[in-house]
């Protein structure tokens, strides 16, 4: 084909392309592909979700963007996908508050240990002006996006012996996440908290690497932990959350209108995810104790009173104001 016969096709498809209102900028902008990680089995509603909120955002942009969806640590665990963030290799996850705050210290005040009363004092919190600035500082020290908080639920004890009294903790090897925050209670109990990558705990458990771990109840039937744990003990100990945050980079790049469908889908998202998990707490403790575990409700005063004096000691990554005003929220 020569060279003028070349240039005659490329002017004739343009023209084409034009004329059906479809420029060539539009056709590469509708091939924008984001990856979406986080380390929850696909049974969870945080992947459920997540695929809802790919599916919207390509509806509602016209295509302009198709996010896929990687679960279960399939791009890397908690910390290799905040990494990803900035490395490029990831453009929106799920993260817990505690991972968020390696970068930026206050946002680890919503995954302290009996940092909130209760549900409703997290819910007014993930509403609040507070919570907005403490995103709004995130952002300023990272330049990604926090756009939604989702609730986890709250995280108890499981175990193969009855934890009654913080006493019953001392010397327990249990599996935490790899963030400090999340020693702060065992700790506190006098037992030996031990961090362990979330897709590998099931085996830690069974092989007995460590003697307990703790998750809210969605996640130990997600995770099967109730197969090699006899005991579930709603210690209540965190009630907690997942951030949804979009990298700044891939941030920059999206017009206003398509900034605001974002936040809009994903705080949807983020409200359905926390409908899900109230209600998922709500039934699981029966259907736990079908498959043939006890469910140990606990004073949790006794574990309270051991913790909450931390939260303004050397592993506080937030001041006494900040700390003050989210005491106050609800009140």
């Amino acid at each position: 084909m020569t060279h003028s016969r070349q240039l005659k096709l490329v002017r004739w498809f343009s023209m084409t392309l034009l004329a059906s209102g479809i420029g060539i900028a539009g056709m590469a902008q509708a091939q924008e592909n984001l990856r979406f990680a986080h380390v929850y089995e696909t049974s969870e509603p945080f992947h459920r979700w997540a695929e809802w909120a790919a599916e919207q955002i390509e509806e509602r942009t016209d295509g302009r963007y198709a996010i896929s969806v990687h679960p279960a640590s399939s791009l890397g665990n908690e910390e290799n996908i905040n990494e990803g963030l900035t490395l490029g290799t990831v453009d929106i996850i799920y993260t817990g508050a505690q991972f968020a705050g390696h970068a930026y210290g206050p946002m680890g005040i919503a995954g302290a240990p009996y940092m909130f009363r209760d549900f409703d004092h997290w819910q007014a919190y993930a509403e609040s002006e507070l919570f907005e600035e403490i995103a709004a500082g995130y952002q300023d020290q990272t330049g990604h996006v926090p756009i939604a908080l989702n609730y986890y639920g709250e995280r108890h004890v499981t175990s193969n012996k009855p934890i009654n009294v913080p006493e019953d903790m001392e010397n327990l090897r249990i599996r935490v996440p790899g963030a400090p925050l999340y020693m702060m209670f065992p700790r506190a109990a006098g037992a030996n908290p031990t961090p362990i990558a979330f897709d590998e705990v099931y085996l830690a458990l069974q092989q007995g690497v460590v003697d307990a771990q703790e998750n809210p109840l969605p996640a130990i039937r997600a995770m099967a932990f109730h197969e090699v744990q006899e005991y579930i003990n709603l210690t209540g100990h965190v009630t907690d959350s997942l951030i949804t945050i979009v990298s700044g980079t891939r941030w920059n790049q999206l017009s206003e209108e398509d900034r605001e469908i974002f936040r809009e889908v994903f705080q949807e998202a983020a409200e359905n995810n926390t409908a899900d998990i109230v209600q998922s707490e709500q039934e699981l403790a029966a259907w736990f104790e079908e498959q043939g575990n006890v469910i140990n409700e606990v004073d949790r005063e006794p574990f309270r009173d051991i913790t909450v004096p931390h939260h303004l000691g050397d592993a506080a990554t937030w001041d006494e104001e900040t700390y003050e005003r989210l005491q106050a929220i609800g009140q």
